[in-house]
């Protein structure tokens, strides 16, 4: 099976709106676009999230990605897609959720913590990999697993994430990371998740150069 690839992205950051309701998407998705993200997942452990990734699918600019987390089977897949997310984010590895997304032509990114995990999502057709938690892996975790990955395999960073080590795990070829605690919790407003996410953006432009160009 061929993986849709994840896409080329000024900033390969995405947003985690864990527990926001759908009255609060939109205005949270006004502020995080006008930050600079152009990734925002909706956790499926949400209130209403398929509503919540509706609303945004309606309303993002083209090149955004939006789409759910915590998706656990092939059911969610097929809610997602009538949704309108093209963004499908796991904590586990499910070869048939993954290769559900693929038929959809979703990007999938589902979580690892192993070698075989990580391969067993990457025979699948995931678009690339979540080391998740990241925090319990650490950057010399994930360094030790990404040593036997193929060459070119996109690899995100979730789980204990934030402006504040980017740099450690962008210096072992990380690309992609989750902002979920760091960045939105529920009852925030839109003013506190601006505030948040221009520090985010701020933080990746300084550490990937290449982020300042289109």
């Amino acid at each position: 099976m061929t993986a849709q690839k994840w896409p080329a992205m000024r900033r390969s950051l995405v947003a985690i709106l864990r527990g926001i309701k759908p009255d609060e998407i939109l205005p949270a998705l006004d502020v995080l676009i006008e930050a600079g993200f152009t990734a925002i997942e909706v956790p499926l452990n949400s209130p209403d999230p398929f509503r919540s990734i509706e609303q945004a699918a309606g309303k993002v600019p083209e090149g955004c990605l939006i789409g759910a987390g915590t998706v656990l089977s092939v059911k969610d897949v097929d809610r997602l897609n009538d949704a309108g997310g093209r963004l499908l984010v796991s904590p586990n590895v499910v070869p048939a959720v993954i290769e559900k997304a693929g038929r959809y032509g979703m990007v999938s990114m589902p979580g690892v913590m192993t070698p075989t995990e990580a391969f067993t999502a990457l025979d699948a057709g995931a678009s690339a990999l979540k080391f998740f938690p990241t925090s319990v892996l650490g950057a010399k975790g994930v360094a030790a697993i990404k040593a036997v990955l193929p060459a070119g395999t996109e690899t995100g960073a979730v789980g204990g994430v934030s402006e504040q080590n980017f740099a450690e795990y962008a210096a072992i070829g990380v690309r992609i990371f989750g902002l979920g605690s760091s960045l939105y919790k529920p009852g925030m407003t839109p003013a506190e998740i601006g505030i948040r996410a221009r520090a985010a953006v701020e933080a990746y432009d300084r550490l990937c150069g290449d982020a300042k160009s289109p």
